[in-house]
């Protein structure tokens, strides 16, 4: 299946013309600096930068910039007045996103915070950040319910907030799992359960990136 999965993805990029230098020498700059290998694959990428469009997105959070592969996808689709803010926690990491961001032309529009990302959260809360049209929540996923309990104190009625990784294999099915992302992502879904402010639905994906998906929950 994985090989088939493959296949498909490589076809469809090729049909969407999703094939691009600039992205190309990103993952080269990253792998070269010794980065995990968990960029969004580029369906997924152009996936989020349409949705980011078709909304008219003109601020956006990402919460885990990695080496900055997403967060080009999301600069290119902002206007030209937009910005996104980045969280990083590690500093290497975000040196290397910084190169591909300068590299691909998008580094204006964009902000990138080193530290941990519950405390950058807290403090864009305590300087009194505009809200954002869209937040991404794509880092360490134990931590994602106190993520989206701060990027809900930096929404607005129709923000779209979006959690990659929340599939894990079909595991969040795992009531009694003893993995902490796993019981991370299943508390967030529980927040978003029992918030009636929020309107929310989650895809299961396949492809290069394996069996996973992604969580979408509106701010009514």
């Amino acid at each position: 299946m994985n090989d088939i999965a493959k296949k498909v993805d490589d076809y469809l990029e090729q049909k969407f013309n999703l094939g691009d230098e600039i992205l190309d020498a990103s993952l080269k700059n990253n792998f070269e600096n010794n980065l995990p290998a968990h960029d969004v694959s580029p369906l997924q990428g152009q996936f989020l930068a349409i949705i980011s469009r078709a909304m008219n997105a003109k601020r956006i959070l990402e919460i885990g910039t990695l080496g900055g592969y997403s967060t080009i996808f999301f600069a290119r689709a902002l206007p030209k007045d937009g910005k996104i803010i980045s969280l990083e926690i590690d500093a290497h990491h975000a040196k290397a996103a910084k190169e591909n961001l300068e590299a691909a032309g998008q580094m204006q529009k964009c902000e990138i915070i080193i530290g941990e990302a519950k405390n950058s959260l807290a403090q864009l809360i305590s300087k009194n950040e505009a809200p954002f049209d869209l937040i991404f929540i794509d880092a360490d996923k134990p931590n994602n319910p106190i993520y989206l309990e701060l990027a809900l104190k930096l929404s607005h009625k129709g923000t779209l907030i979006i959690g990659d990784n929340v599939i894990r294999n079909g595991a969040i099915i795992e009531e009694n799992s003893n993995d902490d992302k796993v019981i991370g992502i299943r508390k967030f879904f529980d927040m978003i359960e029992e918030n009636k402010n929020l309107s929310a639905t989650a895809l299961q994906t396949i492809g290069i990136k394996g069996w996973d998906g992604f969580a979408m929950i509106l701010v009514d």
